[in-house]
């Protein structure tokens, strides 16, 4: 199975190794609108990443402001890497939640000097170096269907690819999330809707 992981951010790290919160704008652009300013800005997808955009999610709808942070596997307390459901888990019990299904492109509009990955391997059945995966709830059950996007920057090419997995497969300590941020000092309100994606 295919999975995600890796590092690579906008923001510097601050001294405790985690990334500065990112504000994003999520929403309000139309599928052909997102397509056109990927385009625009020459980021590649794989046939993934254009299946995720096809899907009814990416209908238009009003933008929202999210807070957005980085953390690695072993940030949140799974040294030896984790599943998605114990990834979840773990990022709730930061005050952590996944991020809206139609986030991707947004966030992969948002960072443009993501480092350059360590290898120029596009898939290889095993999360993927030098990646950011955005996490969010999959849209659907179906494990052949991609279960979200991630970031990556291969030969200088810049990237917004998705992923397949199941729930049995283990992601290693050093993957890195996108991950939504409380607002508010709160747990965020998707962290208890996790079962139904949103967009």
């Amino acid at each position: 199975m295919t999975a995600v992981g890796g590092s690579g951010a906008r923001d510097e790290p601050s001294p405790a190794g985690r990334r500065a919160p990112l504000q994003l704008r999520v929403g309000g652009a139309s599928r052909e609108e997102l397509h056109t300013r990927l385009a625009k800005l020459g980021i590649q997808l794989n046939d993934g990443a254009r299946t995720l955009l096809e899907d009814s999610c990416f209908d238009t709808r009003a933008p929202e402001t999210l807070e957005v942070v980085q953390r690695s596997l072993q940030q949140l307390g799974l040294a030896s890497g984790g599943t998605l459901p114990q990834i979840t888990a773990a990022a709730r019990a930061q005050g952590l939640a996944p991020l809206p299904p139609d986030a991707g492109p947004y966030l992969r509009l948002a960072i443009t000097d993501q480092g350059q990955a360590p290898d120029s391997i596009l898939s290889a059945g095993r999360a993927p170096t030098g990646a950011v995966h955005v996490h969010s709830v999959p849209l659907r059950a179906d494990h052949d269907y991609p279960k979200g996007f991630y970031l990556r920057v291969v030969d200088g090419v810049t990237w917004l690819r998705a992923f397949r997995c199941d729930d049995e497969y283990v992601w290693p300590a050093d993957a890195v999330l996108a991950l939504r941020a409380p607002e508010g000092g709160g747990v965020p309100a998707s962290s208890d809707r996790e079962a139904v994606p949103e967009c």
